[in-house]
C-alpha cells in the first residue's frame, strides 16, 4: 500500500482506523484518536518538511503514529531512539509489524555504535597472542568464537553471555580509537562496516541517540560519518537529547579509556614489536599515573566541580600524567611503522595527551569542567552550559522534516522548555493526553503526616506510611528515590520486615530485577534513576507506585551550578526556567510507570509535602494525569476494594 495521489496526512489516518490496514492484519490492534491525530501531524511535517514536537501520553501508540507515515512517506527516514533496548524492539517487532500490514516493500536497516558489534580482528588477536589471560577468559572467548562462526550480524545483543564479561568484551570490540578500518585484514568481513553498508543502502535505519550524536561530532572533526544522510528524522525518547547533546559536544576523558590504551599497548607490542627497551616502563607510568590521579581525586564516589585551583596533589597528578602521555607518545612513534595497532595506539596517547590539555587549560567556551569517580574509576568532563547552537547548527547541515516526540516534553502544555534547550525555532507543536482512563483506574494519595524530606527521620516515616499502603495493594509495589542514601535507609527499615519479595537496586542487573518483579507478582522493587524511566510492567504485578520526594536536580550538581549562576546573570529565574522545568518532566516520567495498559488499576503516592505546602505544587499536579486525590489511607483501601468489586461484579 502506497501513498498514491491522497495526501499522506489522510492516508495516515485511514490506515490508523477501524477498517485500516493495521486493524486488519494485527491481531487485537484498536484505533485511537490520539493516535490517528498524532499520524497525521507527524504525516504533515514530512510532507512539509517541517520541525514538528509532540508529547504522546502512555497508551497513546506513538510508535505506529510515526512508523505509518514514514513507511509511506516515500522518504529516506533515519528513525532514532533512547536506548538500545528500545532499537532493538523497535527493528524486531513494531516495524515489522507495520511494514507487513502495509505491504510496503521497504529496505530498513538496524545501525548500532561500534562498539555493538563483535570484531574479529581484536578476536582473533585476543585468541591468538595475548599472555596472561585466565582459564575463564580463555573460555569465553572461545564461546564468543563459536558464536562467531555462524552470526550473520555480529550483535553482540545476540551473542552468548561470555561475550559480556567486563574483562571480556574490550577485547573482541573495537572503538573509534582503535578500530584500524580499511586497513584492517579482516576489514571485507568487518560487521560493523556491513551494518554501515546496509544502512547506507536502506530506505529506513533505525538508530540511537548516542550513535547520532556520536556521529555529528565525528562529522565536525572530519572523521567521516556512520549515520547516512535522510530526508526525514523521528527521534523517539525526545527528552533524553538535551542531556546527551551536552555529554557529546563536551569533552571527556575516563580512567577507563587510559586502562584500556595501556592494555592494548603492551598486548600490540608484544605481537608487533617487542624489542624496545624502555617501552614497558613508559606504559607502566601511564597506569601509575591514571591510578594517582583516581587517589588524589578523594574516596568514594562523588560528582563535583573541578576545584579552581586544584589542590597540590591533584596538580602533581594531573601534571604526572599529561607527562606519561606525552613520553608515551613519543615512545609509540618509531613503533608505529611495525603494526597499524601500535600506529593507533600513538594517536590514541596524543589525543588522549590533547584532551587532558584541554581539561586543564580549558577556553572560555569549551564548557564546565568537573569530574566523577566511581570505584576505581573516573571521569573528567567539560560540558557545554548550552547546546542549542551546536545542536542548531547540525539540524541546518540536514535539511528535511524533524520529529521529535516523547511521553515528557512539555509542562503544562508548554514546549518552550525543551524547544530553547536545542534551539528549535517556532516549531510545530502538539500535546496528546493518555488515552487511558485515569480518573477511574487510578488513585493519588498525597500523605499529609510525613515531614520534609530533608528530615533526619524523613526515611522510616516514609517507610512507616508505606507498609500499609503496600499491604492493601493486590499486587506488587515500586518504589522510586531520588538518591542512594535514602533507598538504602528505606531498604534497611523494610529488610526482614515484609510477607513478600523485596528487591533493591544493585542487587542483580536491571533487567533481572524487573523479570524477577514480573514474575513474583506482589514483591517490593527499590530503584533510583535508571528506573524513573523506561520500566514496562503491566497489570497487578505493579500496583502502587510510590515516589520519595519531587526530583529536582541536586543544586550541588557543578553543570546545574554553572547554569544556574549563568541565568541568574542575564536576569533569568533559574529555579522558573530550570530547575522547575526539569523536575516536571522528571516526575512525569516516573508516574508514567504505573499506569501501562487499558486495564491497569494503581496507586500513586507521592511523598512529598512540599507538594501541597509550596505555591509550585500546583504547577506539579497540573502536569500531571487527571486522577483522583486523597489525603486518606482509607480512602486509598477502599479503591482497591472497588476493583475487587468490578471484578466480582
Amino acid at each position: 500500500m502506497t501513498a498514491g495521489d491522497a495526501p499522506l496526512p489522510e492516508v495516515s489516518l485511514e490506515v490508523l482506523g477501524a477498517d485500516g490496514a493495521l486493524a486488519a492484519r494485527i491481531l487485537g490492534f484498536q484505533p485511537r484518536e490520539a493516535q490517528q491525530g498524532m499520524a497525521a501531524a507527524v504525516a504533515a511535517a514530512l510532507a512539509d518538511s517541517a520541525t514538528l514536537v509532540v508529547e504522546a501520553g502512555t497508551g497513546t501508540g506513538k510508535t505506529f503514529a510515526y512508523l505509518v507515515p514514514a513507511l509511506l512517506s516515500g522518504r529516506r527516514v533515519v528513525i532514532s531512539t533512547g536506548t538500545r533496548t528500545l532499537q532493538d524492539q523497535l527493528f524486531h517487532r513494531d516495524l515489522p509489524l507495520v511494514r507487513d500490514a502495509l505491504g510496503v516493500p521497504l529496505r530498513a536497516a538496524l545501525l548500532k555504535g561500534r562498539g555493538n558489534y563483535l570484531c574479529l580482528q581484536r578476536l582473533g588477536a585476543a585468541r591468538e597472542g595475548t599472555p596472561g589471560l585466565s582459564t575463564a577468559q580463555q573460555d569465553a572467548l572461545e564461546q564468543v568464537a563459536g558464536w562467531a562462526a555462524t552470526t550473520d550480524s555480529g550483535d553482540l545483543a545476540e551473542a552468548p553471555p561470555a561475550a559480556r564479561r567486563p574483562d571480556v568484551r574490550p577485547r573482541i570490540t573495537a572503538t573509534a580509537e582503535n578500530c584500524l578500518g580499511g586497513q584492517c585484514p579482516r576489514f571485507s568481513e568487518c560487521h560493523f562496516y556491513e551494518a554501515r553498508r546496509r544502512a547506507q543502502e536502506a530506505d529506513l535505519v533505525v538508530i540511537n541517540h548516542h550513535l547520532l550524536l556520536a556521529d555529528w561530532v565525528l562529522r565536525e572533526s572530519g572523521w567521516g560519518e556512520v549515520v547516512p544522510e535522510a530526508e526525514a528524522w523521528i527521534l523517539d525518547e525526545a527528552h533524553q537529547l538535551p542531556e546527551t547533546a551536552a555529554r557529546f559536544f563536551g569533552l571527556g576523558l575516563s580512567a577507563r579509556q587510559l586502562r584500556d590504551l595501556a592494555r592494548d599497548c603492551l598486548e600490540d607490542y608484544g605481537r608487533e614489536a617487542g624489542d624496545q627497551p624502555g617501552f614497558p616502563e613508559r606504559v607502566a607510568a601511564v597506569t601509575a599515573a591514571a591510578d594517582s590521579l583516581r587517589d588524589a581525586l578523594g574516596e568514594g564516589d562523588q560528582r563535583a566541580a573541578w576545584p579552581q585551583p586544584p589542590a597540590a596533589e591533584l596538580r602533581r597528578a594531573v601534571t604526572a600524567l599529561k607527562g606519561a602521555l606525552h613520553d608515551l607518545a613519543l615512545a609509540l612513534a618509531p613503533l608505529s611503522e611495525r603494526g597499524l595497532g601500535l600506529a593507533r595506539c600513538q594517536q590514541r596517547a596524543e589525543a588522549l595527551h590533547q584532551a587532558l590539555c584541554r581539561f586543564d587549560e580549558p577556553g572560555s567556551g569549551d564548557g564546565v569542567p568537573w569530574f566523577e569517580t566511581q570505584g576505581s574509576g573516573f571521569w573528567l568532563r567539560l560540558t557545554p552550559l548550552d547546546v542549542s547552537g551546536p545542536f542548531r547548527n547540525r539540524r541546518a547541515a540536514a535539511p528535511g522534516a524533524w520529529v521529535f516526540t516523547s511521553a515528557t516534553l512539555a509542562m503544562k502544555g508548554d514546549f518552550s522548555h525543551f524547544a530553547d534547550r536545542l534551539g528549535l525555532e517556532a516549531p510545530r507543536t502538539l500535546c496528546l493526553d493518555s488515552p487511558f482512563d485515569y480518573a477511574r483506574r487510578a488513585l493519588l494519595y498525597l500523605p499529609d503526616n510525613l515531614p520534609d524530606p530533608d528530615a533526619s527521620d524523613y526515611a522510616e516515616r516514609l517507610v512507616a506510611m508505606a507498609r500499609p499502603v503496600i499491604a492493601a495493594a493486590p499486587g506488587g509495589a515500586f518504589l522510586l528515590f531520588t538518591s542512594y542514601r535514602v533507598l538504602r535507609r528505606a531498604a534497611e527499615a523494610l529488610a526482614g520486615t515484609l510477607d513478600r519479595p523485596l528487591l533493591i537496586q544493585g542487587a542483580a542487573a536491571q533487567h533481572e530485577l524487573l523479570a524477577r518483579f514480573r514474575r513474583a507478582g506482589d514483591a517490593v522493587l527499590l530503584g533510583t534513576a535508571s528506573f524513573w524511566e523506561g520500566v514496562d510492567v503491566r497489570g497487578a504485578a505493579l500496583s502502587t507506585l510510590i515516589i520519595d520526594r519531587l526530583p529536582f536536580a541536586s543544586p550541588a550538581d557543578p553543570v546545574l551550578q554553572a547554569r544556574i549562576q549563568a541565568a541568574e546573570a542575564e536576569g533569568i529565574s533559574a529555579f522558573r526556567h530550570l530547575q522547575l522545568p526539569h523536575a516536571v518532566i522528571t516526575l512525569k516520567q516516573g508516574v508514567g510507570r504505573l499506569i501501562r495498559d487499558a486495564d491497569d488499576r494503581g496507586v500513586l503516592v507521592i511523598a512529598d509535602p512540599r507538594l501541597t505546602r509550596r505555591g509550585y505544587g500546583k504547577v506539579f499536579l497540573r502536569s500531571l494525569p487527571p486522577m483522583r486525590r486523597t489525603g486518606s489511607l482509607e480512602e486509598v483501601q477502599a479503591f482497591w476494594q472497588e476493583g475487587r468489586d468490578e471484578v466480582s461484579g
